[in-house]
């Protein structure tokens, strides 16, 4: 028995950031994925996460991708916004932007300039940001240390959530730690989405809400079915395996471009970098074999 009682999170896809190639947000093709992401059947859509490219996206082309998604149909209750910046104002500045549009879910990085963060400090960086944030928004704590380097303790996002129970409705765990998932889960005092899809198949039995990830762009279908069933896709675990081996988002793109037959997913926002020719290899090689019956 767990003492989390929210419904389900379900599947969220950390959405892709497609640039044209004069490096503007192609909003076109952003909108259509999305669409294309709920219409294939996860719950949501996640914008401007590290699978986005959101800490390369600025605070003026946040608010027309939002407007975009929001003009296209796309209803702001399954939009979660993420949120990247160290200054407390300039985050509150992001949930405000997002509120704007109807949004109330944000995924919350911690400040990520300073090293050596203690509980405290970071507690304190936290507590300053919900005092000033639009009292509607409501925040999922996002453990990524391997991309901040700052890691999210689990005493501290206990203390979180006792502080600010209306405030912290979930813990996004993206290190692919298992007995730091499992730690969480166990607790039974927090929502817990897994980053990693390798664990989801663990997580699910034991209660956690769902996921925010970045295979779902390739396969949400398969994504779905996974969170349904609580079996292992061990062709996605592979497949994972394989984009990890490599710089992620680069690979990512890549591996849509092949299954989509769309060039237009191809370009980065520096300071991200195409792939080796090695690494563009494999990623053909293994999803040129999934383009016509992947899901």
């Amino acid at each position: 028995m767990t003492e989390t009682t929210n419904p389900p999170f379900g599947i969220s896809t950390a959405l892709l950031t497609p640039f044209r190639r004069d490096g503007a947000i192609n909003l076109p093709l952003l909108c259509a994925h999305a669409q294309e992401m709920l219409q294939r059947g996860v719950k949501g859509v996640t914008l401007f996460g590290t699978t986005g490219e959101g800490a390369s996206i600025g605070f003026e082309e946040r608010r027309e991708a939002i407007k975009a998604l929001r003009d296209a149909g796309i209803e702001a209750e399954v939009i979660t916004l993420g949120l990247c910046a160290s200054a407390v104002a300039d985050v509150a500045a992001q949930v405000q932007q997002g509120v704007a549009f109807g949004i109330t879910q944000f995924l919350l990085l911690p400040p990520f300039y300073f090293n050596d963060l203690t509980d405290d400090g970071l507690f304190r960086w936290h507590s300053d940001l919900f005092e000033i944030a639009d009292p509607s928004a409501r925040f999922i704590l996002y453990h990524i240390p391997q991309i901040t380097q700052v890691p999210l303790s689990f005493d501290l996002i206990m203390r979180l959530k006792d502080a600010f129970p209306d405030r912290v409705v979930a813990v996004k765990d993206s290190a692919g730690q298992w007995d730091n998932t499992r730690t969480l889960l166990e607790s039974g005092r927090v929502p817990v989405l897994v980053g990693d899809e390798r664990l989801l198949h663990k997580a699910l039995p034991m209660g956690a809400a769902g996921s925010i990830c970045g295979m779902a762009n390739l396969f949400p279908a398969r994504l779905t079915d996974l969170f349904q069933t609580h079996q292992e896709d061990t062709a996605l675990s592979s497949d994972v395996d394989l984009i990890v081996s490599t710089p992620v988002i680069p690979a990512l793109k890549h591996a849509m471009v092949i299954l989509t037959g769309n060039a237009d997913w191809a370009p980065l926002r520096a300071p991200l970098q195409p792939l080796s020719a090695d690494a563009k290899a494999a990623i053909e090689v293994r999803f040129a074999a999934k383009k016509d019956g992947g899901s």
